[in-house]
């Protein structure tokens, strides 16, 4: 990409070039239809004019071995096209993230969801239309698994730095990405390591050498014996003999290993799922050269006494290959004699034995590799959003920050400053006037910022936070938790978060009285100050407001604030000093007909 094309100018062309070579490669697929007919034509006019005797038979050896041509060209045609298919989807995909029309459309990663986890569910890391779908391009369940991981739990300074660094070489390997994307049968297709993984940790009990020395020339003898038998037309004494022997020999030597077999055959079902697209995914990151340290250490991870990870995986592949040609109605007619499955597994075996333990640190580098893909995909789309930077002691100071999730155009950004002496914004303001919002901007810029990712804002300065937010705490029927209870464990949780913390309060304790929520919300507040806490607090009530007053100058007031225009409640999400003065909730409640 030129220095000045934008990644919309990028993903435009792309998608413009590979629908024009789809066009061409249907043609070109067309044309040679129409030849392998002519060709096809040809060949039964040649048999019809030999069977006459006006022309030899050899003549229509020239025409099958074109029509042959045309077969694999065509085939090859198809290939193409289905690739440069999977091409236009990728770019496709990135122009639906730039017009913000990806939701539902990606990974959602639902399984990551934790009810118990300090902020995710508050902050929609995960779910339809949640950060992760917005940041996931990962192919394998470990890539996406690293990148869950990133967003629920913050990474050093020193890690993050190296993030960076790999980040930055990575953003403008578009190339690299689309290849990565339309590997595999689909588009959608992903590796799960997980059951690879188990069984390449499983202890390996190779078969003895001689075993495996001997199973090849038993099935050549076989092989021969068989012919011989078949020459005599299976009357031959001598060769009838021969087969008895060959069938003892050859069963007393497969029922001695008969229950290893059967455990190795069992044992490599699941794991063996999806071989191709790893070997594919391996071979595409062995060729690329990085300069980050943290991406040359993963390149180099992939690479065994020179023998890469890819052509080891591959020779797996092929295994398997092998064994589930037994379902051929062919092989299995000769698997016993030939020891076919037998000689299968203890090779697999024996590759287990040399590679198991390799296989890990496999699956782990193409994770994180695809990790780091991820938020380099995200940095290039965004090339205005910053990375941050990082400060001791307990700060987040961020200047015309917004929300990830929101299209630009609708994203009205604030500055929120909390470093000392400032160490608590306390946030007042009417129904649907951007509190939750902003409180949601905050936290999800943090998420980003310490997962390795560029921020949503113009600047961001932050600590290593421990992240803890209430805002969506919802009643619980299986735990038997009612709303209120919901968030004073979720609040205990925040209490309990390792120093300094960073702390998103939505309208604290609303589930309680009055009295109540003003006398616990102040000493909440005042224990979570006291214990180094940074953060943001919501309220309706006024009477939390006065806390700020009391904490001054450690704590400040802001508030959002409406206006009525022509019987409608307008909105410009702008963040102010000070507490709000009115309420709308009267003019929200007669604004859907309700008579108050």
């Amino acid at each position: 990409m030129t220095s000045s094309a934008t990644p919309r100018d990028h993903y435009t062309r792309g998608l413009a070039e590979r629908t024009a070579r789809l066009g061409d490669l249907s043609a070109r697929r067309d044309r040679l239809g129409y030849f392998r007919l002519a060709t096809a034509a040809v060949i039964v006019a040649l048999v019809w004019l030999a069977i006459q005797g006006q022309v030899p038979l050899w003549t229509v050896a020239a025409p099958i071995a074109l029509f042959v041509a045309f077969l694999w060209l065509q085939s090859r045609i198809e290939r193409t096209a289905e690739c440069t298919r999977r091409s236009t989807k990728f770019f496709e995909h990135g122009i639906a993230r730039l017009d913000n029309r990806w939701q539902g459309a990606g990974e959602t990663g639902e399984r990551f969801i934790d009810p118990h986890h300090p902020y995710s569910a508050d902050l929609d890391l995960f779910g339809r239309a949640s950060l992760f779908e917005l940041l996931s391009t990962a192919r394998t369940r470990g890539g996406e698994a690293r990148l869950a991981q990133w967003l629920q739990s913050p990474a050093s300074i020193e890690e993050l730095r190296e993030r960076h660094r790999a980040v930055e070489e990575l953003r403008p390997l578009v190339d690299l990405r689309e290849q990565l994307a339309v590997l595999g049968d689909d588009f959608r297709t992903g590796v799960n390591p997980h059951h690879l993984a188990q069984w390449s940790n499983t202890p390996a009990q190779p078969f003895p050498l001689w075993r495996r020395l001997a199973a090849p020339p038993l099935a050549l003898i076989a092989a021969a014996i068989l012919g011989w038998w078949i020459s005599t037309l299976f009357v031959g004494i001598a060769a009838t003999r021969a087969v008895v022997a060959l069938v003892l020999v050859e069963g007393a030597f497969g029922l001695s290993i008969r229950h290893r077999i059967l455990s190795v055959v069992a044992g490599i079902g699941e794991p063996a799922h999806d071989l191709d697209l790893l070997s594919q995914i391996l071979a595409t990151l062995e060729r690329q050269q990085f300069q980050s340290p943290r991406l040359a250490a993963l390149r180099a991870a992939l690479n065994v006494a020179g023998d890469p990870a890819s052509r080891r995986i591959a020779r797996l592949r092929r295994l398997m290959e092998l064994l589930d040609s037994r379902e051929n109605p062919l092989i299995r007619a000769v698997d016993h004699p030939l020891l076919w499955t037998t000689q299968v597994a203890m090779a697999i075996e024996a590759w287990r034995a040399r590679n198991g333990a390799l296989i890990g640190g496999w699956l782990e580098a193409v994770g994180e590799i695809e990790a780091l893909s991820c938020l380099a995909n995200y940095a290039w789309e965004h090339p205005a959003d910053p990375f941050p930077e990082f400060a001791a002691g307990a700060v987040f100071d961020a200047e015309d920050i917004g929300h990830p999730l929101l299209p630009e155009e609708r994203c009205v950004r604030n500055s929120v400053a909390l470093a000392d002496p400032v160490r608590l914004l306390v946030v007042s303001g009417s129904n649907m006037s951007g509190k939750s919002t902003l409180l949601r901007a905050a936290g999800i810029n943090t998420v980003l910022a310490l997962a390795g990712a560029p921020v949503r804002a113009k600047r961001l300065t932050i600590s290593r936070l421990s992240l803890g937010a209430s805002i969506r705490t919802m009643d619980s029927l299986e735990e038997g938790h009612s709303r209120f209870m919901a968030e004073i464990l979720r609040l205990k949780q925040i209490l309990e978060l390792p120093a300094p913390a960073f702390f998103l309060l939505d309208e604290l304790l609303h589930g309680t009285n009055s009295h109540d929520r003003a006398i616990g919300a102040e000493g909440l507040i005042r224990a979570l100050i006291d214990r180094g806490a940074i953060g943001l607090a919501t309220t309706h009530d006024l009477s939390l407001a006065r806390v700020a007053t009391d904490l001054a100058p450690a704590a400040l007031n802001v508030h959002f604030e409406d206006r009525l225009e022509n019987g409608r409640l307008v909105f410009d999400y702008r963040m102010r000093p000070g507490v709000v003065t009115r309420s709308n909730a009267l003019d929200l409640m007669r604004a859907v007909g309700l008579n108050v």
